[in-house]
């Protein structure tokens, strides 16, 4: 399957973060999902899990990514590989826009937030 990234819509899913689903089980695939994010100064993604692994790309701007209970800084051209269930979140600390690409081990998107309440997006039909 081809996919044309710069036909696809966006969809604002937080005050401050523009997501781009790339691939999922919307368009075919059955093993996985990319997607990018643009993040406005201050923004990011709150803590969540995934029951699957995901590696989160940054291709511009500076991040702190929380990792269980440990910090980290993170700028363009680093990626982190992220274990299945652990805790994490990041936030745009640059004062530019934050550009990320994320890749999960799903076709659907599903995160849980702290309080244990499951998102999803993108499925299938």
């Amino acid at each position: 399957m081809i996919a044309d990234h710069a036909s696809m819509a966006s969809e604002q899913w937080r005050d401050g973060v523009l997501t781009r689903m790339l691939v999922s089980a919307a368009n075919g695939a059955s093993e996985l999902c990319v997607f990018e994010q643009f993040c406005d100064p201050g923004r990011g993604a709150p803590i969540h899990t995934h029951e699957v692994e995901e590696v989160l790309i940054v291709l511009a701007g500076t991040a702190e990514i929380t990792l269980g209970k440990a910090r980290a800084m993170v700028t363009a051209g680093q990626s982190v590989t992220i274990a299945a269930g652990l805790r994490h979140g990041f936030v745009n600390t640059g004062a530019g826009v934050l550009h990320v690409q994320a890749i999960l081990a799903a076709p659907v998107f599903e995160a849980f937030d702290e309080g244990g309440v499951m998102r999803r997006r993108w499925t299938a039909g």
